[in-house]
């Protein structure tokens, strides 16, 4: 029993410490590359989508390949920083806890997503501004293990998805650069804050 509660002890002091340190897996070409895959695709939509409003399921297809290719991208440099750290336990806890800080919005994205879909198309409308609302909620989230100019990036999102909200129904809540703009600029800007904050020093010091 004894050995017990000195194991979750041990691991709980794991976990307050990995809290307090810097995640370095999110890197900035990974994230920038996300962020380019998003201006694409608005380009890209005029020529494959001429109605989207009509096509929700053109539109989402379009939309969830180019969130599941920026999610890969940007999961790379995190699976590469986790080999890297397979033999630090610290390292292995921080990429699980900065993991689990993003996860539950993309979840809720993803729920939220098929419930519209499947019992309520006709407030489809909604999606772009509610993803961009939920997004902000995971850049929130994980703001304690990265610079703190990421706290902007958030509320970034947070106020692009309110605004787009306010569309309403119709082919303009479907523009390609309701997407287009708040994912290609956030993701850039996350990127260069990356870069500016955390690789810059790297650089520098190696």
């Amino acid at each position: 029993m004894e050995l017990h509660e000195a194991l979750s002890h041990i691991a709980e002091i794991r976990t307050r410490v990995a809290a307090t340190q810097r995640f370095r897996g999110y890197r900035a070409v990974p994230v920038a590359t996300s962020g380019v895959l998003a201006v694409i695709a608005a380009a890209a939509q005029p020529w494959v989508l001429a109605k989207p409003g009509d096509n929700l399921p053109g539109y989402l297809g379009l939309w969830v390949a180019a969130a599941v290719l920026g999610a890969a991208a940007s999961a790379s440099g995190i699976l590469l920083r986790y080999r890297a750290g397979a033999d630090s336990p610290l390292a292995r806890d921080l990429t699980r806890l900065a993991v689990g800080q993003f996860a539950p919005c993309v979840a809720a994205g993803a729920l939220v997503t098929l419930v519209i879909v499947r019992h309520a198309p006709d407030v489809g409308w909604v999606l772009p501004g509610l993803w961009q609302v939920l997004f902000s909620l995971g850049v929130f989230a994980s703001c304690r293990l990265l610079p703190r100019a990421i706290v902007g990036v958030g509320a970034f999102y947070l106020l692009a998805g309110a605004f787009n909200l306010t569309h309403g129904p119709g082919e303009a809540a479907f523009s390609p650069w309701v997407m287009g703009v708040p994912f290609g600029v956030g993701q850039l800007c996350v990127a260069a804050i990356l870069y500016w904050n955390l690789e810059r020093n790297d650089a520098d010091h190696s």
